[in-house]
C-alpha cells in the first residue's frame, strides 16, 4: 500500500439527497448508503459511499491513482470538503504536522468498526486536512 497519498475525499451537503441527486446525474457516480455506528465520526448520521472508479472485491480502486470519497450531512456550519491523506501513524503525523507549523484540529478518531481511524489538521495557510489510518493489518 501506498503511505501518504492522496486516498478518500468527503463532501458534507446541506440537503444530502439533493447533493446525491446533483452527484449522480452530473458525474454518473454510485452513491451508497451506509448506516453509522453512533459512536462513529458521524455521531451515527447515515454515510454514503461515493464510487467514483471501479473497484475490485475490497472495494479499492482498482486504477492506480484513482480514488473514491463519501458524503455526509453537513456538521457544523462552514464545512468545506475535505480530502485525506493516508498515513502508517496518525499519532507521528500530527506531531510532524506541528512541528512544521501546522495546527491539530481533530486528534485520532475511529471512524467505525474495520474502518480505520481518522484526524483534522490545519496547514499554516489555514487549510483544513485529513489524515487516514487503517486499523492493524488491514489496508496493506
Amino acid at each position: 500500500m501506498q503511505h501518504n497519498a492522496l486516498a478518500h475525499f468527503e463532501i458534507p451537503a446541506d440537503d444530502v439527497e439533493r447533493a446525491i441527486d446533483f452527484y449522480t446525474k452530473t458525474f454518473g457516480w454510485k452513491i451508497e448508503k451506509f448506516d453509522m455506528p453512533a459512536n462513529s465520526s458521524t455521531g451515527g448520521e447515515p454515510y454514503y459511499g461515493v464510487h467514483t472508479t471501479e473497484v475490485g472485491e475490497d472495494n479499492m480502486p482498482k486504477h492506480p491513482g484513482a480514488i473514491n470519497g463519501g458524503l455526509m450531512k453537513r456538521m457544523q456550519p462552514g464545512q468545506m470538503m475535505t480530502n485525506y491523506i493516508t498515513v502508517e501513524s496518525i499519532e507521528q503525523t500530527l506531531e510532524t504536522v506541528t512541528e512544521n507549523g501546522g495546527t491539530v484540529i481533530m486528534p485520532k478518531t475511529a471512524i467505525a468498526p474495520g474502518m480505520g481511524f481518522i484526524a483534522m489538521f490545519k496547514d499554516p495557510e489555514n487549510n483544513m486536512m485529513g489524515l487516514h489510518e487503517y486499523e492493524p493489518g488491514k489496508g496493506e
